[in-house]
């Protein structure tokens, strides 16, 4: 798979590469110097999709990402953020992001994020990313997580009669290209797809080389429906990467189940010389709705390695082996 190929997003006029990158871990660099040598390196290997929200790094990101594609033509490039969240000096403590993105403790003067997916809020998002990215055009604009990662607490509702209402205003009035839905629970992402137009997903863990849960329901209205399907998080935040004791999957410690199944999976990529990440990587790609796979990245080597993973030949005997295992769903297309 070449990382600079460019593919259409569902019905719209945006183009992105197969290979995107995805801001949320940059989040918590906090210098324009790091940005600019990662964005050089996702540059260099042919990435021109940048994915980023207000809520990573609580702003950090959406500035810091402005600054370096300032570096670039506007034309050149496809920018996505989200709505669903705002920065406001009151919002309630986050310790799962702060620990995240600001590990020696909260600066002053940085706004925490607060769950908001009314018509208004989504509208003032926008203008907001708009001014802390320094861009004036947003290519895309997802709707992000709408199930509070927490609480648990659902905003499919709002989400599909307010949040939606106004991305299609403004797509229509040619402010914004495409409308997006960025979440990990399948079910949402079902309730939305059969009630909005949306032209894309950007589904988190839920169509991986471990995961694929995503391939009964929520993959097939995809295609009946065109919508792109945008991959996050191919590793599932780690284990496929590297399953071992203490691996995170969604963010939290592996269970021991998925670390057992994931060195499975890369015991038979080792049969066949092949790394495991460049398996994970290139997996998705054969379902007909993925478009492209976002990689997150904290260092330019990271992204490079990526890069060169997506590019690794694999034999087609590497997926019937894991499929006569019952490794992957046995509906599950693969690579050919």
């Amino acid at each position: 798979m070449n990382p600079a190929e460019r593919v259409g997003l569902g019905k719209t006029s945006v183009r992105v590469t197969r290979m995107g990158l995805g801001t949320g871990l940059l989040g918590r660099i906090h210098t324009d110097a790091g940005w600019n040598e990662i964005i050089q390196a996702a540059w260099k290997s042919g990435i021109r999709s940048f994915d980023t929200s207000p809520y990573y790094g609580f702003g950090n990101s959406e500035r810091r990402l402005g600054r370096a594609l300032s570096n670039y033509g506007r034309g050149e490039y496809v920018l996505s953020t989200k709505v669903g969240r705002l920065l406001r000096p009151d919002a309630p403590i986050d310790p799962f992001a702060e620990s995240v993105y600001y590990p020696a403790g909260m600066p002053d003067g940085v706004m925490r994020s607060v769950y908001d997916y009314s018509g208004p809020a989504a509208r003032q998002s926008l203008v907001e990313s708009r001014e802390r990215l320094g861009i004036e055009r947003i290519d895309v604009a997802h709707i992000h997580d709408v199930v509070e990662l927490a609480s648990g607490v659902s905003h499919v509702k709002e989400a599909k009669n307010e949040s939606y209402p106004v991305l299609a205003e403004l797509r229509a009035k040619k402010v914004i290209t495409a409308i997006g839905v960025g979440a990990q629970v399948n079910a949402v992402l079902t309730e939305l797809g059969e009630s909005c137009d949306f032209d894309c997903f950007l589904i988190a863990g839920r169509y991986t080389l471990l995961d694929q849960s995503a391939l009964d329901e929520v993959l097939p209205l995809c295609v009946a429906k065109t919508i792109s399907v945008i991959i996050g998080s191919p590793y599932n935040t780690g284990i496929l990467h590297d399953p071992k004791p203490g691996a995170t999957f969604d963010f939290g410690p592996a269970p021991q189940e998925m670390i057992d199944k994931a060195l499975r999976i890369k015991s038979v990529c080792g049969k066949y010389n092949i790394p495991l990440p460049a398996a994970a990587i290139q997996f998705p790609f054969a379902h007909p709705a993925v478009a492209q796979v976002l990689t997150g990245a904290s260092s330019a080597k990271e992204i490079e390695d990526n890069a060169r993973l997506i590019q690794v030949s694999i034999p087609p005997e590497l997926w019937r082996d894991l499929r006569d295992q019952g490794l992957i769903h046995p509906k599950a297309p693969t690579p050919k």
